[in-house]
């Protein structure tokens, strides 16, 4: 059997560094620790207005159980009008790229 050996430079541009998918997706992580999301933040990272957001994850009984605060879950829901949802992004991310053919095929 006979074997080629090639010894390649490929540039890098300068504006841009090589890192690996396990890398990558810690940077991502870490740059969600500790931020709450908004109501308006989750329909602009779903590009979906609050009313879908609400029927078709936030209220059905099945997401309800696994996201309130009250069940040890990362969504604090509004206990009376005036008050503002909040959402734990990296846990709320997480859940949404889990669930995302639940939520979006019926």
């Amino acid at each position: 059997m006979q074997k080629l050996s090639v010894n390649l430079d490929i540039p890098v541009p300068p504006d841009s560094v090589i890192i690996s998918k396990v890398e990558l997706q810690q940077l991502m992580q870490q740059e969600l620790q500790g931020v709450y999301w908004s109501m308006k933040d989750l329909e602009n990272k779903i590009n979906r207005k609050s009313e879908w957001i609400k029927e078709n994850i936030l209220y059905p009984s099945k997401f309800r159980k696994k996201l309130d605060v009250e069940n040890g879950g990362f969504v604090y829901y509004p206990k009376k009008q005036g008050q503002s949802w909040s959402f734990l992004a990296t846990k709320m991310s997480k859940f949404l790229d889990e669930q995302f053919n639940e939520i979006f095929t019926k």
